[in-house]
């Protein structure tokens, strides 16, 4: 069974997060919410979500997928923990997947990831941070090798479903999709 972390930082956004989450466990993948901060996270439109675990218990286990929420300032707080920054470049070393979204993908940036790749974010995240070899799209979800960005809340739905055909594949995709009505 695939495993995912997805790391919570307080002011993530909601809805990526209740979404990446959601569809995941749906396809059948193990997900583990764990909290940068001991506790109950209170996510940037004021939603509290208790995570599964700390991101310290977290980090002693593997994962084939770490996905970062955006949502600010959760994306800077994300940003700025050098357990992240660590967990990422060690993901990528072992050729296992990172994804993020909204403005998550400047933590990408931040650990080296996004050179030579190409990348899409939030308007804004990433277009500033001065990133030379990177190609930056305005697509919904991109995919670069093992990094995998999208854009924002509204495209939440379509990343998590990406993240699901990386993982488990094309069929697992369209099963989830078709149960939710998804036809995109």
């Amino acid at each position: 069974m695939a495993s995912v972390l997805v790391p919570l930082a307080p002011g993530f956004e909601e809805l990526e997060a209740v979404t990446i989450i959601d569809l995941l466990v749906r396809a059948g993948v193990e997900v583990i919410s764990a909290g940068l901060v001991a506790g109950p996270i209170k996510a940037s439109r004021g939603m509290v979500i208790h995570p599964d675990m700390s991101l310290d218990e977290a980090l002693k286990r593997q994962f084939d997928m770490v996905v970062l929420p955006g949502g600010l300032p959760g994306a800077d707080h994300l940003n700025r923990d050098s357990r992240i920054l660590e967990l990422l470049k060690a993901m990528a070393s072992q050729d296992k997947y990172t994804a993020a979204i909204c403005a998550a993908p400047k933590v990408l940036a931040t650990a080296g990831l996004l050179d030579g790749k190409s990348a899409t974010s939030y308007p804004g995240a990433i277009e500033d941070l001065g990133l030379n070899t990177t190609q930056i799209s305005q697509q919904s979800v991109v995919i670069d090798g093992n990094v995998i960005t999208s854009r924002g809340p509204g495209t939440a739905m379509e990343f998590a479903l990406t993240l699901i055909e990386t993982l488990v594949g094309r069929d697992k995709r369209d099963e989830v999709a078709k149960g939710l009505l998804y036809d995109h």
